[in-house]
């Protein structure tokens, strides 16, 4: 269990245990999860929290950039613990639900598209792509 006291300490947010709990539950999740996945594992440690805690704080640490929102194809909102602070967007596959770092970013390019094109400004953005990683694509036999 890692101790993440100082992320919640930068985001300048009270370190409560559930808080340290949710941080700790998605940390230790290989994939994304949903915030009632979430809730079901903070409520085998805390009795009494309930779904709409878990939905503010989820938010609360999005916004501080601590975890990421998945807006999945399916309109479903899920959330994973990226621990890569530096800029990047992510690859999500929709069978095991991996999330992978994606070093790549097209905002310069996009922001020059817009500005001449649109004559307009980007105030922010999120790319997000998602497909079948390598582990969930069948392996094709050679001829």
């Amino acid at each position: 269990m890692e101790n993440h006291n100082h992320i919640l300490k930068e985001l300048e947010l009270k370190a409560t245990p559930k808080r340290l709990a949710i941080l700790d539950v998605l940390s230790c999740a290989s994939t994304y999860l949903s915030p009632e996945e979430v809730w079901k594992r903070l409520k085998e440690r805390f009795s009494t929290v309930g779904l709409p805690t878990v939905y503010r704080n989820l938010e609360e640490l999005a916004d501080g950039g601590v975890i990421f929102k998945v807006i999945h194809p399916d309109r479903k909102l899920y959330y994973f613990f990226c621990d890569n602070r530096k800029h990047h967007h992510h690859f999500i596959c929709t069978s095991c639900k991996r999330v992978d770092d994606l070093n790549f970013c097209a905002y310069k390019e996009l922001e020059k598209e817009v500005s001449q094109t649109l004559n307009g400004t980007i105030s922010s953005h999120i790319m997000q792509v998602f497909g079948i990683c390598r582990h969930c694509t069948p392996v094709k036999e050679a001829k």
